[in-house]
């Protein structure tokens, strides 16, 4: 698919920091390039700077099975069935760290368990919402052994986190998509792949955790 144009078809003109705390948003003024070759107006433009996140589908083949995470989320205050949501493990990425690391470490305190690099498969890197934020989420899969012990409540404390475990047979979360139980974005594009691929995942061996 061809792109007609690139970062050269945009002017900035002035840029400014309208909210700063633990999260960013800026305002832009700006110009760019229309599809007939002439220059917009001047636009208006805010751009809430989240940086960048990664999200984890927890599988284990053997026992055909998901883990999924529930806390509660924000932006989900009007949301008729409850503020608490059901997700793949996720985290924002700190400088320094790549997806792989970010994707390890927050398994680790979301769960408790202890897997490799090895265990990822990647599914997409993709904005979340383009029209608003910078946000770019890397997904993996990681195939590992879940044990019915995993199941309990995790997080870090001084970050707030109350974070709830369970696990479910495939079957019961590709239901819960479809009915809509299941209700944001990185979860649903993670059990779409795991439905495409399910078939083939689960005759792969699990690489062994520490």
């Amino acid at each position: 698919m061809q792109n007609l144009f690139s970062n050269d078809d945009i002017i900035i003109e002035k840029t400014e920091t309208v909210f700063s705390g633990f999260f960013r948003v800026l305002r832009h003024r700006l110009r760019h390039r229309l599809f007939n070759g002439e220059w917009s107006k001047p636009l208006q433009r805010e751009l809430f700077v989240r940086g960048n996140s990664v999200g984890v589908l927890l599988y284990d083949p053997a026992r055909d099975c998901v883990a999924l995470t529930q806390q509660f989320r924000i932006g989900c205050l009007d949301n008729a069935a409850g503020a608490w949501v059901w997700e793949v493990v996720a985290g924002m990425v700190k400088p320094g760290e790549n997806s792989a690391e970010v994707a390890l470490r927050e398994v680790a305190e979301e769960t408790g368990l202890e897997l490799h690099a090895a265990q990822l498969q990647a599914i997409a890197h993709y904005y979340s919402s383009p029209g608003g934020t910078d946000e770019r989420l890397q997904l993996y899969c990681a195939l590992c052994n879940l044990p019915p012990e995993i199941e309990g409540t995790y997080g870090l404390a001084e970050e707030g986190e109350d974070i709830r475990v369970r696990t479910f047979a495939t079957t019961t979360v590709f239901d819960a998509m479809l009915a809509g139980t299941i209700n944001n974005a990185a979860t649903i594009i993670a059990l779409q792949w795991l439905q495409i691929n399910h078939d083939t995942l689960r005759h792969q061996k699990v690489f062994a955790s520490s």
